[in-house]
């Protein structure tokens, strides 16, 4: 069946539905459903996405959402699809920026206003130990002292792990779980779910519809649909050739160290070295098409070294 809505899950589709101005009530309604009360938001501002360093050589940061409330607290949103070896360390290299732009000059008493970096990830954390972290939708973190005690509050990350949200429409509670199954069903909708039809969801699901789009917005919605899709492929097919090569290789290092052990070393070898071809291929691709190398690195999480020499 033909879709009738965009995929949140691409760029283009992500920053329609939140990061423009006509958007703005959609952002700061799902922005609330993440805060608490106390810290709700009345009123965004778009700020420049593309932040810069001190110098020109200094590496520079580029964000899909970059906005702050009427409290002069910033707001950094993310939307990664594919899993990058350091993508926790990308996003606290985010934080540095919104932090770093309060510096005032003179007399200055270091008050800080509140950052919150927030990630809605197409792939879960691969490292956690129990449950229920594991297994949980949204991860929040803190700056806290070796007692677990906030040591920092004006500094907060969260990330959503869309994989891990399974709820049905029938068990949908809060107003962030609204949200959750509207970003990871939306492109199967054929009509707008009772549930939904409040002024801001109703909103959500005219921007979204891809009927009401003029032609420059459908060539660069089809663009951003195909890189989605080709990097899905690649992943996936990654997933499936590091299974077979693992299997073989784990039956020839069972003979000597154990089966189990060697199967599940072959698996975790293959899926990265196939996860990395794939990104050189979607890298290759992009330069082609004469993407510039700070959104090709966004994009796939190569190095600059690395797409300049492919």
């Amino acid at each position: 069946m033909k879709a009738k809505y965009l995929n949140p899950f691409t760029d283009f589709g992500f920053k329609k539905i939140f990061g423009e101005e006509a958007s703005k009530p959609q952002l700061i309604d799902f922005l609330n459903s993440l805060l608490p009360e106390r810290d709700q938001i009345v009123e965004l501002t778009f700020k420049n996405n593309e932040q810069l360093g001190f110098t020109p050589y200094d590496r520079k940061a580029i964000y899909d959402i970059y906005c702050e409330n009427q409290n002069g607290e910033k707001f950094i949103v993310e939307l990664q699809k594919a899993k990058q070896n350091y993508f926790r360390e990308r996003t606290i290299y985010y934080s540095t920026f919104p932090i770093r732009e309060q510096a005032e000059k003179g007399i200055w008493n270091y008050n800080l206003k509140a950052v919150y970096c927030i990630g809605v990830l197409d792939f879960t954390f691969d490292d956690y130990e129990s449950e229920p972290e594991k297994s949980e939708v949204v991860h929040t973190i803190n700056l806290k002292n070796q007692h677990g005690k906030v040591f920092y509050d004006k500094l907060t990350y969260i990330y959503l792990e869309m994989p891990n949200f399974k709820k049905e429409e029938h068990e949908l509670a809060t107003r962030l779980d609204k949200w959750l199954y509207f970003i990871k069903n939306l492109e199967d909708f054929q009509n707008i779910p009772e549930l939904f039809k409040d002024e801001v969801f109703t909103h959500a699901f005219q921007i979204a519809e891809l009927a009401k789009m003029d032609r420059e917005d459908w060539e660069r919605y089809e663009y951003s649909l195909k890189v989605f899709r080709d990097n899905k492929a690649t992943y996936d097919y990654a997933v499936e050739t590091a299974h077979e090569e693992g299997l073989l290789k784990g039956m020839q290092e069972g003979l000597k160290e154990g089966m189990v052990k060697g199967i599940q070393e072959g698996l975790e070898k293959g899926i990265q070295e196939g996860l990395k071809e794939g990104q050189r291929n979607i890298a290759r691709q992009a330069k082609m098409m004469g993407l510039d190398i700070a959104s090709i690195q966004k994009l796939t999480g190569l190095s600059e070294e690395e797409i300049m020499n492919l």
